[in-house]
């Protein structure tokens, strides 16, 4: 039966091949509604001349067509790529847009066999084909994860095929991530030309020419999924085997920094994270707003960590609408030293912090920043109440302890609501019993006998290994040691210059003979932390930048900076 459609189809993806015109390839096949007219009669002939017990014959036609083996000098074979275009007829053949499900599943085998052709010595060709289909695989995975209803019906499918039920169930975002992530380990591992991956014009060459194309493909799936181990491998890959992030295109440059910046920001690593979300922001499109936010979240975020914090004319910006009534108000408690609007703003039953929640930066905020509370309510402090010192008695300036303290408490109190309350009768109702519910059980009955004679407790059964614990007295304010342990907790991080007293409750700042000892004993957090700090992150290639091949590089198990 003649099939006009599909012979002219052939034959201009047989030309294609012979040019070796990737580009172009990509361009001819399509994977989703609507089809363009000459793609609905092509449909039409395969249902009609080619139907899914016909597969074979199907497969025929395109090895009658297509070159099998390469004409040119050089070697390879076209055969996988056959199998590909013939996985692709049935494709688009049997695909109902309406089952999800069903589609994802085809266009994973569809991409699986891409890969296959990928890792060809001919594999270049269908490296633009390879990026558009994991592209389409990634949107309609990360939209299936946002249906529950569907997801659901995929768990029971897979119980009632005897699944494993011990192990974790793979979500199809992170299946998908997973095949994705096998085609750009192709184009990372790419050996042919220079051991540099690059050609005579500077540039990256081959396969490697969709390294970060892929990688940034991976990382939305693996952060979507939140597997931060798995990200790790791609940026560990990259460090080791890419060409510089300088030499490719500013829109990959811009998306693979975001994601080494949220990464290093996961790990804890904030100065890392905001050199690459520096980077990112400072390379992306002034009118890619949607981006712009993103990544301004995050880089204010990691700033305000290590003490920098945003000037007024970042919020006029584009892309930074309503940030500032975000993080206005936290930097100022933290400016202040104000414990108690420091404890409203982050408490997790706060109304307004569910936007920190979604953005998943609240528990990195009221960790992290609780460091800079504490120096700046010692300073605050030094302020009101402080020993200036005398120079000519040789007499350092120094801070009472206690006064911290009844700072702190006063302000712990107002957090708690507690300033009009008087809480010095507040005592467990029954005093060397623990109360907590967990661990009492309902009154035995009057006519009950006790259990070997034992008197039942009054109120209830409490656990003997639990008999002699005591409820605090109150709510958890400071005590003195903990004041003590914050200050040498900032002297030993450089936050504050000088030493405590153990005896005499004191701290005391060295080195202010010729300086405000308000300058010496509290330095800039920012310019001690980035003193501290190297410019290398891990994961970024750059120009010039040596590296140790064949080595494997933990990135989540280095110090943190600035944390």
């Amino acid at each position: 039966m003649a099939t006009p459609t599909i012979d002219k189809f052939l034959g201009e993806i047989s030309k294609l091949m012979r040019e070796k015109n990737g580009t172009q390839i990509q361009n001819y096949l399509h994977y989703e509604p609507p089809w363009p007219p000459l793609y609905e009669q092509m449909i039409a002939e395969l249902k009609k001349t080619y139907p899914i017990f016909q597969q074979s014959s199907l497969e025929r036609k395109c090895t009658d067509i297509l070159p099998v083996e390469e004409e040119e000098d050089g070697g390879g074979s076209f055969s996988s790529f056959v199998t590909f275009v013939t996985k692709y007829f049935a494709f688009i053949r049997d695909v109902d847009v309406s089952q999800l499900l069903e589609t994802h599943d085809k266009l994973k085998a569809l991409l699986g066999q891409a890969s296959i052709v990928l890792s060809a010595s001919t594999g270049l060709i269908i490296l633009p084909t390879v990026i558009s289909l994991s592209r389409t695989l990634s949107r309609l995975a990360i939209g299936l994860d946002k249906r529950p209803d569907l997801v659901a019906n995929l768990a029971s499918r897979e119980a009632s095929m005897g699944g494993d039920e011990a192990g974790e169930r793979v979500t199809l975002a992170e299946d998908s991530a997973n095949l994705i992530r096998e085609a750009f380990k192709k184009c990372a591992s790419e050996r042919s030309g220079h051991l540099s991956g690059l050609g005579s014009d500077g540039k990256p060459e081959g396969r490697r020419i969709g390294i970060y194309l892929m990688a940034n493909v991976c990382l939305k799936l693996f952060f979507h999924c939140r597997k931060l181990r798995s990200a790790e491998q791609i940026f560990a890959l990259i460090y080791q085997q890419s060409p510089p992030l300088s030499l490719y295109p500013a829109a990959q440059r811009t998306t693979f920094l975001y994601y080494l910046g949220r990464y290093h920001f996961a790990n804890n690593h904030f100065f890392r994270a905001q050199l690459a979300l520096q980077a990112a922001y400072n390379q992306c499109h002034r009118q890619a707003s949607k981006q712009r936010r993103l990544i301004l979240i995050y880089l204010i975020t990691s700033n305000m960590i290590l003490g920098r914090f945003p000037r007024p004319h970042v919020y006029q910006r584009p892309g930074a609408h309503g940030l500032r009534d975000r993080f206005e108000p936290i930097c100022h408690a933290i400016a202040k030293g104000d414990i108690a609007s420091f404890r409203t703003l982050t408490d997790i039953d706060n109304s307004s912090t569910t936007w920190f929640l979604h953005w998943r930066i609240l528990l990195q905020i009221s960790n992290r920043c609780e460091v800079l509370l504490w120096r700046s309510l010692a300073r605050r402090t030094f302020l009101l109440s402080g020993n200036q010192g005398d120079v000519a008695n040789k007499k350092a300036p120094t801070l009472n302890l206690y006064d911290v303290l009844t700072l702190a408490t006063s302000l712990e109190k107002r957090a708690l609501d507690m300033e009009s309350k008087d809480t010095s009768d507040e005592r467990p109702a029954a005093p060397g019993k623990h109360t907590n519910s967990l661990f009492i059980f309902p009154p035995t009955p009057a006519d009950t006998p006790p259990v070997n004679g034992d008197a039942e407790p009054q109120g209830g059964y409490i656990d003997p290994d639990l008999a002699d614990f005591v409820d605090p007295p109150g709510p958890d304010l400071p005590t003195i040691d903990i004041v003590e342990s914050w200050i040498a907790s900032l002297v030993d991080q450089d936050l504050l210059h000088g030493f405590v007293s153990h005896g005499q409750k004191r701290f005391a700042i060295t080195g202010a003979k010729n300086a405000s000892p308000l300058q010496v004993g509290f330095p800039n957090v920012w310019a001690t932390v980035s003193a501290k700090a190297d410019d290398e992150v891990p994961g970024w290639v750059k120009e010039g930048q040596k590296r140790a091949g064949g080595t494997v590089m933990h990135l989540s198990g280095a110090r943190p900076v600035g944390a």
